[in-house]
């Protein structure tokens, strides 16, 4: 989900890792954000608000007082405009303060006056993190709605390495796109989602595999859960990271895709199958590494099970057809034999549309005989159009 129309008031405070902030503020306005940010009197110590301002276009509030008549309410007027909002880096003070309820500055005056939902992203030594003080607020504030991210072990500004660090910036990103899908058309849904390609050994060493990057699914996962659904993603094997705030089964092999999608589906709403199974494994795989002889090597192949086709259940059920030839033909018929609700085509050997790439060009065809073809989008945007049949599906009119 683009951020475009939507106000992220972003507070900074003062922690050494107010510097990271910048990136934060640089990627939710490529991201489409209107950002506004208030800095503490102390965060502006570790990092200039000509830099914020610099990055947002948007004067940065930095204190209650001396910068206009109306500075001593523009708290509220930041509070209404909200969509989220997010404190980044919040240290022990600020969440001490969040939890008691002062308001004794433009940021914890904002938060106190917001309806719009309330992200904590603490970043400070272990020792101070795990005091039972601070454990204790943060404990009150997830009781009242806030929603907190990380902090994750690392290592610190003292040298030492523990829990304390601030959480990624695109974990921060991913929570902020969640705490806005709470209103979104998948919210109360249970979405799985599978992405990858599965890795069926034949010995220690080699395997049969796919080129599926796994960025399709991926896509997916994250547009379900910036709408407000609870995603389950499943991962073949795959080299880019996973997405954040998504909960991750990993797998390796078809038969083990398939335990962890029949065990996934027993609550879902939709199972939406973007991986690439593999269609055969070897009948038995070597348990030490195969030596590379003169004479050539043989391997028997059985068919791994159809995990579209064998899933039951009242549940959407979407499918892709990557094809290389008669692509929507083969696609109808995968769509019939799989008893599928929507199938996905797409052309591989298209330069735009193939393994590992950033776009897709699609078709998407419902079991009703309803086909529309896509021009070429980013897999981000082509997730959200399959998510918009899913959710005509899952409509109680339908």
């Amino acid at each position: 989900m683009l951020l475009t129309d939507k106000t992220v008031v972003l507070g900074i405070t003062g922690s050494i890792a107010a510097y990271k902030a910048a990136d934060l503020v640089s990627k939710l306005t490529q991201a489409g954000a209107k950002v506004e940010v208030i800095m503490t009197e102390s965060a502006t110590e570790f990092i200039s608000p000509l830099t914020i301002r610099s990055l947002t276009a948007r004067p940065v509030v930095t204190g209650m007082f001396g910068q206009s008549l109306e500075s001593a309410i523009e708290h509220v007027a930041l509070a209404e405009a909200a969509d989220v909002v997010a404190i980044a880096p919040a240290t022990a003070n600020v969440i001490s303060k969040l939890a008691v309820g002062v308001a004794d500055d433009m940021l914890t005056c904002t938060v106190l006056a917001t309806r719009a939902p309330v992200i904590i992203a603490p970043a400070m030594h272990t020792d101070m993190f795990q005091n039972s003080i601070t454990q204790d607020n943060l404990v009150k504030l997830k009781a009242r709605g806030f929603i907190i991210v990380g902090p994750v072990y690392g290592r610190l500004a003292t040298g030492t390495v523990g829990i304390g660090r601030l959480a990624e910036v695109e974990e921060i990103i991913a929570t902020v796109k969640q705490a806005l899908g709470r209103s979104g058309d998948l919210v109360g849904k249970r979405i799985v989602v599978t992405a990858g390609g599965t890795q069926e050994p034949v010995d220690p060493v080699r395997y049969i595999g796919n080129r599926s990057s796994g960025k399709m699914g991926y896509a997916i996962a994250e547009a379900a859960r910036d709408r407000g659904a609870e995603v389950k993603l499943i991962i073949a094997p795959t080299s880019i990271p996973a997405p954040a705030d998504i909960e991750i089964t990993q797998v390796e092999t078809a038969l083990q895709m398939k335990e962890a999608v029949t065990q996934a589906v027993t609550q879902a709403d939709a199972l939406i199958m973007a991986a690439a199974v593999a269609d055969y494994q070897p009948r038995s795989a070597a348990k030490a590494k195969i030596k590379k002889e003169t004479a050539d090597l043989s391997l028997e192949l059985i068919r791994t099970p159809d995990i579209l086709a064998e899933v039951g259940g009242n549940l959407v059920k979407v499918g892709f057809a990557a094809e290389s030839e008669n692509v929507v033909e083969n696609a109808r018929s995968k769509l019939e034999q799989k008893q599928l609700d929507i199938i996905i085509a797409n052309d591989i050997t298209d330069v735009d549309s193939g393994f590992g790439t950033d776009t897709n060009k699609v078709t998407i065809i419902n079991r009703d005989g309803k086909t529309e073809s896509l021009p070429l989008m980013t897999k981000r945007e082509v997730a959200d159009k399959i998510l918009d049949r899913v959710v005509g599906l899952l409509s109680p009119k339908h």
